[in-house]
């Protein structure tokens, strides 16, 4: 069994860290409602332009438009990994990081499969893994429409110019606190909704077609690449908020049982010194 000072330390060391991993809770909690309120604001819009883009997709044929459509044969495939630049937030970052090697293993087995990390803790490890060409981690320092507008115009230039036929994203959709989702959500080439055709012949065209589809198409693929971003943001506050909820109550327990093993050990001793006082005092008697 430990000494005293021995169980005196751990005692004071569990103490310190109980209250870090406290205070990283409230923090994420307060963040986590502000995440939670734009997501939640943000949804019906992406929802319903990604709709309508869907529906126009049918009939893109010979538009300036069908450029983002063109369904090539799949060779050369990037995967967008949307993780956090922080860790202690569970299996968030690493339910990503498998979702997107197994994109590159078994879905996509036999092509050229390069990855672009939204996150440090994604670049990272995928780097170990594979070929990361971009890294985009600073986005999260501004998270604004804007700064994300300029990756996914990135990632429509290298669909467009050919580089890649495919553009996967890979991030986690916020549910709530407790709960997020990986997704897998093909953002190029353009994917149409069953009977997108019969959908695109309702369509009234003002002022025309080219002109709708070259304003609809740019802004609906960064509105959907923003909103990943936004669900993974608030995805991670709440695994984080998750994650240090349940470490501060393991270490609330393991604090009760170090103060019982130590308040054990403190009775031992203090039996142990009146056996030896009331021995020396017989000795004494003898």
């Amino acid at each position: 069994m430990a000494n005293l000072k021995e169980i005196r330390s751990r005692i004071s060391t569990v103490s310190s860290t109980m209250q870090i991993t406290s205070a990283m809770k409230m923090v994420s909690a307060a963040k986590l409602k502000k995440a939670q309120d734009a997501i939640t604001a943000m949804r019906p819009y992406a929802n319903k332009l990604t709709e309508l883009l869907q529906n126009l997709s049918a009939s893109l044929d010979g538009d300036a438009g069908s450029k983002f459509a063109d369904n090539r044969e799949v060779k050369k495939v990037l995967v967008v990994a949307i993780t956090s630049n922080r860790g202690l937030c569970g299996a968030f970052n690493s339910n990503i990081i498998k979702q997107s090697i197994l994109l590159n293993n078994e879905t996509y087995a036999g092509q050229q499969v390069d990855f672009m990390a939204i996150g440090k803790k994604g670049n990272d490890i995928l780097g170990k893994k594979g070929n990361v060409i971009a890294n985009n981690s600073q986005v999260f320092d501004n998270l604004t429409f804007d700064n994300v507008s300029e990756i996914a115009e990135d990632l429509m230039a290298k669909f467009t110019e050919g580089q890649y036929d495919r553009i996967e994203l890979v991030y986690n959709k916020f549910k709530n606190a407790a709960t997020q989702i990986v997704m897998t959500e093909q953002f190029l080439p353009i994917v149409p909704t069953e009977g997108g055709s019969q959908n695109s012949a309702d369509y009234i065209f003002e002022p025309s077609k080219p002109e709708i589809v070259e304003q609809l198409i740019p802004k609906s693929l960064k509105t959907q690449l923003f909103k990943a971003i936004r669900d993974s943001f608030a995805s991670e506050h709440g695994a984080r908020m998750t994650a240090m909820h349940k470490a501060t109550d393991n270490a609330g327990e393991l604090k009760d049982q170090l103060t019982l093993t130590y308040n054990k050990a403190r009775q031992a001793a203090i039996t142990n010194e009146i056996l030896e006082i009331v021995g020396g005092a017989e000795a004494l008697n003898n």
